[in-house]
């Protein structure tokens, strides 16, 4: 059987693509390598094209049995200065994947959402009943999205899991794959740069948030957890499961500064930081409850912040080019 990922030489989508392979799928990937990564992609089939282009992607789908999407910009202060760029690419582009689904007979599709569609929540943890209020234009597109997906599910059968991920963080236990963003914008990379001395800083946005410590508090969930996710939506898809959302998280927050702290406990190194003003559109808390997952796919996210970390570091280490700019020196354990 036949899986089409969009988006798999990305972050999330190379480790789904791998997940998938190792359950025994064959994959496809379908990525303009904007934001994706060739290296990431090593080993599959690729067809480089954008969602918006109809022959191309029609050409790839008509090959598969079901689609799992993760062609998104992703940014949340990117959105906010630059909506255009959003709307036009995660609601104008998707819906011309998913309308291609339907014209090639595709009508099994997993995607890849976001805990920003629920934007500040009155209560944690967040269970999928919270009212969807998104707060800023990324969170918007992505609740958008699952709109249309509701819509087309009940009008032309098309049934969808759509996945509320948290903040996905690690990389994959084999070191084959990792996170790679140009330019980087996720914490925990961010903070290793800060460790190696490639940053004088750690930007920190936000100090007064009504936490335990001021600064933000985050669900945050193992990449390759989600990548088991999204292979066990898919199954229930092809089971013939009903179509629904879910949220996927650990149940536990952490806060800025106790990623720093494990990222200073796992390297060994200080990091530095830097308060800044507050980020437009950055909610003080999300906390993820993941038991209807539980329920639903039988998923439980199995690694602790400390793993994360630890994998994420790993991955840093083996790679001697790419956003850390390592230095040879520096490879030591």
């Amino acid at each position: 059987m036949q899986i089409l990922v969009v988006g798999g030489a990305g972050y999330i989508g190379s480790h789904t693509a791998h997940a998938l392979r190792r359950n025994g799928f064959e994959v496809l990937i379908y990525d303009n390598l904007s934001t994706g990564h060739l290296r990431l992609a090593k080993g599959f089939e690729l067809i480089q094209g954008e969602i918006s282009d109809i022959g191309r992607l029609a050409r790839a789908i008509y090959r598969v049995d079901a689609v799992l999407h993760f062609a998104a910009h992703a940014y949340i202060g990117e959105s906010v200065t630059d909506p255009r760029k959003y709307f036009r690419n995660n609601v104008e582009s998707a819906l011309t994947l998913l309308n291609t689904c339907l014209s090639c007979g595709v009508k099994k599709f997993v995607f890849s959402s976001s805990c920003a569609v629920y934007g500040v929540p009155a209560k944690l943890p967040i269970t999928e009943e919270t009212a969807c209020q998104p707060v800023n234009p990324y969170g918007m597109t992505k609740f958008f999205f699952e709109q249309a997906l509701q819509s087309y599910n009940s009008a032309y059968g098309l049934r969808h899991v759509s996945l509320r991920y948290f903040n996905a963080a690690g990389a994959d236990a084999g070191g084959e794959i990792g996170e790679l963003h140009t330019p980087e914008t996720h914490l925990i990379p961010l903070a290793f740069e800060t460790a190696l001395g490639h940053r004088d800083a750690l930007p920190i946005y936000g100090n007064d948030y009504p936490t335990r410590d001021g600064t933000c508090v985050r669900d945050y969930v193992h990449v390759s957890d989600l990548a088991e996710a999204h292979v066990l939506a898919l199954r229930r898809l092809l089971l013939g499961g009903e179509s629904l959302a879910l949220n996927l998280g650990t149940g536990s927050g952490h806060s800025v500064l106790d990623v720093v702290r494990t990222v200073e406990s796992v390297t060994g190194k200080v990091v530095a930081t830097r308060f800044e003003p507050h980020r437009e559109g950055d909610p003080p808390a999300l906390v993820a409850n993941p038991s209807l997952a539980a329920r639903e796919l039988g998923w439980v996210a199995k690694h602790s912040l400390e793993d994360m970390v630890s994998s994420a570091w790993a991955w840093a280490q083996s790679q001697k080019q790419g956003g850390l700019r390592l230095r040879e020196s520096e490879f030591a354990a």
